[in-house]
């Protein structure tokens, strides 16, 4: 039996893949009978449903002109009263119920919804499709969140403007924090405000998991009362996501249908402890996870900048799925930004862009080092390789380079790499030395030495200062692991000749202590 390498720490369970890998997909396979069905009632329902929906926004457009008119969206804003409010709450209110009516939709109503003086907040999820308007409907018209840009969409902008929406501007830098004031403004109103309900995963998904919440419906640290919405229906006709039906083509199938069932249910008010007031993060967390509970649907740390990554996979001729990395637990726990984890994807795709579905081999990782296939090489490789397939994803290729190669690359490291390679202690490796440590340890051929070498001496004067060394290190962090993994079999290939059979497994003993959280985050493979 070979012998076993030991690793001094597990694998952290925490940085395992989500229990669904991709939120942002909807692949509805429409069969033949399903068409067929499709395109023999809409012939019918398309037209009539299109008349009376034309019918309702007649009607539903003066009424909200009459409703906003002279009434300030900007400043010393207050609330609606009087007829404002009575129009907006009772005429508003039931023109909506007959839009969504005459589109097909059936209203299941479970629970019940508190007063704004119970729960100021109102957080909806999963958010799955553009029909989820439906739920401010159903509860009442309250505020909601909304960029500015949609008060000038016509029509539907004058409807927006009777909700009193807090306003989210793209192009002021200080929006983010005067909408989390507005948001925190208006909670603490003690019932002078209609609720505000918010869609808190960001982003539309598949109804599969809950994503992260984002913090801005929990930092007021107010009773919140959770709204869940479901669509159960045997065609998927509704959700829009990131992949799958254009809106255009959603829409033309829910008008098809005899009927299309949502529905919404109303949850106990969550009432936060002090620790949660303290901490918003930690009362969204619980919040999702009492939804998620309810819908019978796991969670990941998915989140709206995953879709960014997916995009800029797009980009770069990668598999978009090849961007989702769970955005908000890898920054958390690599301490990554947005930008760093784009730089990161441009340098996989370096490498991955030719690979079918956007996964590395061991081939094409060592064609992108330059170097042949050998143990020292598989060796790395099975680090980066978490899940055991024989492919690295870019997740595991920010894992990999985050906790194991730049860890690796001290200056310490560089020092006794390049003492090695430096046999005549000149203080510079020349081409010989260079690739004679590298054909004894690495078994690379002269052809890839030679490109490797030139790669790194930058000026080009055929040797390698400590500066050149150190200075392409700093941007292939892989050969430091490489270079420390290759010391590491060579040690633990001295002790097994040394002490045959002494060895033992002590990685294992400590895989039973659950660390996930301790400063193994830098060190665990």
């Amino acid at each position: 039996m070979p012998p076993q390498r030991v690793f001094s720490l597990p694998r952290q369970q925490s940085l395992l893949l989500p229990a669904v890998i991709n939120p942002f997909v909807q692949d509805t396979k429409l069969t033949k009978a399903a068409v067929i069905k499709c395109v023999l009632l809409g012939i019918f329902l398309v037209p009539v449903r299109a008349i009376l929906i034309s019918l309702v926004l007649m009607v539903t457009w003066p009424v909200s002109v009459i409703i906003t008119f002279k009434h300030p969206l900007k400043g010393a804003v207050e609330p609606m009263r009087g007829w404002r409010r009575f129009m907006c709450r009772r005429v508003m209110a039931a023109l909506g119920r007959a839009y969504y009516f005459c589109m097909g939709f059936r209203v299941v109503i479970k629970g019940k919804q508190v007063n704004s003086s119970e729960a100021p907040i109102l957080a909806v999820a999963p958010h799955s499709t553009f029909f989820d308007g439906i739920v401010c409907i159903v509860a009442g018209l309250p505020s909601t969140v909304s960029r500015v840009e949609n008060l000038a969409t016509p029509i539907f902008g004058r409807f927006v403007r009777c909700l009193q929406p807090v306003l989210v501007s793209r192009k002021d830098p200080d929006s983010r924090k005067n909408t989390i004031q507005e948001i925190d403004s208006r909670a603490k109103s003690g019932g002078h405000w209609p609720q505000v309900l918010i869609f808190p995963e960001g982003t539309c998904t598949n109804r599969s998991c809950l994503i992260t919440f984002k913090q801005g419906a929990f930092i007021p640290g107010v009773p919140v009362q959770p709204i869940l919405m479901r669509y159960p229906n045997k065609l998927d006709t509704v959700s829009w996501t990131w992949q799958g039906f254009g809106a255009m083509k959603l829409l033309l199938l829910t008008l098809s249908q005899l009927y299309t069932t949502v529905e919404i249910e109303f949850l106990p008010p969550h009432i936060p402890t002090e620790e949660e007031k303290k901490t918003p993060f930690l009362f969204a967390s619980r919040v999702r996870d009492s939804m998620a509970q309810a819908l019978g649907v796991p969670v990941t740390d998915h989140t709206y900048e995953d879709c960014r990554l997916m995009i800029s996979a797009g980009e770069l001729t990668l598999p978009m799925e090849a961007g989702l990395v769970e955005f908000t637990k890898i920054s958390r726990k690599l301490n990554m930004n947005w930008d760093n984890l784009r730089k990161e994807l441009e340098g996989f795709s370096a490498m991955a862009s030719s690979c079918k579905g956007g996964r590395i081999t061991i081939e094409e990782f060592a064609r992108f080092l330059k170097l042949s296939v050998s143990p020292t090489l598989e060796e790395l490789f099975a680090l980066f390789d978490r899940n055991g397939d024989g492919t690295i994803d870019f997740r595991e290729y920010v894992i990999g380079l985050t906790i194991l190669c730049r860890p690796a690359n001290t200056e310490d490291v560089l020092v006794m790499a390049f003492k090695l390679f430096d046999m005549d202690k000149d203080e510079k490796i020349t081409r010989e030395e260079f690739t004679a440590l590298l054909r004894s340890a690495l078994g690379v051929s002269d052809l890839n030495m030679a490109k490797l070498f030139k790669e790194i001496d930058a000026d080009g004067s055929g040797f390698i200062t400590f500066n050149e060394f150190q200075a392409f290190a700093t941007t292939h962090p892989e050969y430091a692991k490489l270079f420390t993994t290759y010391l590491e079999l060579q040690r633990y290939q001295a002790i097994q000749e040394a002490c045959p059979g002494d060895l033992q497994l002590s990685g294992q003993a400590s895989s039973e202590e659950n660390q996930e959280d301790s400063t193994s985050d830098k060190k665990d493979d």
